[in-house]
């Protein structure tokens, strides 16, 4: 079914965006070595999300929406990932992991049941 979808709209996007701007914050005070390394994939992955919501509510069906977010939802598993492992290496404290993944976690919840209700309207 043909839908027009406004991608500002949805809370996900707008969290995303948000979540973005803090993760390029606290990316500028990694260590200099890790700027092509963590740093740069941490980057890509969390603008993947909201660019991906945008995208995708952009597409014409809803199974290509739904796609978008799945792979959305993919990316905020992977800055989830990175995250930890920019903790475990003192790169972030422990408030400011915890403040992330808590954020991160609303989004994962919001793809999940966006991706959830498309599914149902397809049928």
């Amino acid at each position: 079914m043909l839908k027009s979808r406004n991608f500002r709209e949805y809370k996900a996007w707008q969290d995303a965006v948000c979540l973005a701007t803090e993760v390029y914050k606290l990316t500028s005070s990694l260590p200099w070595f890790e700027k092509k390394g963590l740093c740069d994939q941490l980057q890509r992955a969390v603008v993947s999300i909201s660019c991906n919501i945008a995208e995708g509510a952009g597409r014409h069906t809803d199974a290509e929406f739904s796609r978008f977010l799945n792979i959305a939802l993919g990316s905020a598993n992977e800055v989830e990932t990175q995250l930890l492992i920019a903790k475990n290496l003192s790169y972030i404290n422990q408030q400011d992991f915890e403040r992330l993944t808590f954020d991160l976690t609303s989004i994962q919840k919001q793809l999940a049941g966006l991706i959830r209700t498309i599914r149902k309207e397809e049928r």
